[in-house]
């Protein structure tokens, strides 16, 4: 058991000495306990004491739960589908020729797709009669119908119009999708 923790005292020696060589830039900012006083940061540390920040962690609030979705979702135009009953029903008023349609394939995880969303959500704003669907391939339920329509990458966006399939956007283009979105629908 002594031989365990000089292993782990060495582990930690290495660790602080790391942080101790490490050189912080203007802004990076160091949080100290609201009851810490500048007395009491130690004077052996690397940071200049402007870069240390006090903060009340008891008053801030923080949400129970977080969205790591891409913010295009549930309004101006954007219907989330979260099942294959509602994707089956999106597409068949797509392919119905009853509205013209965008599906939109991201996920949770995807940068590209974080990255377009303020863009597709301003574009549902600026075509109002089209409806644009968001479908995360994560979500349970839709692998089956992912595979037969050959979703491969996200974001792939698939564009609608008079019951047939008039485009593809595969990956985060965004002046090819505003110049698809004004072929198509304008």
């Amino acid at each position: 058991m002594k031989g365990s923790f000089s292993i782990v005292r060495q582990v930690f020696q290495r660790r602080f000495s790391t942080l101790r060589s490490w050189r912080s830039s203007s802004a990076r900012s160091l949080i100290v306990s609201p009851s810490s006083t500048p007395s009491q940061i130690p004077r052996n540390s690397s940071l200049p004491a402007s870069t240390f920040v006090a903060s009340n962690f008891s008053t801030t609030s923080f949400p129970s739960t977080r969205s790591l979705c891409s913010s295009a979702g549930g309004g101006n135009g954007v219907v989330i589908v979260k099942s294959e009953e509602e994707f089956i029903n999106a597409m068949s008023k797509a392919e119905g020729g009853s509205s013209p349609s965008i599906f939109y394939f991201t996920a949770v995880w995807c940068g590209p797709c974080r990255f377009i969303a303020p863009v597709i959500e301003e574009l549902s704003k600026q075509y109002p009669d089209v409806t644009t669907y968001k479908i995360d391939i994560d979500e349970g339920g839709l692998s089956n119908t992912l595979s037969k329509l050959s979703i491969t990458a996200v974001p792939t966006l698939q564009f609608f119009k008079e019951g047939s399939k008039k485009g593809e956007i595969v990956g985060a283009d965004v002046a090819k999708l505003k110049n698809l979105m004004e072929q198509l629908y304008k």
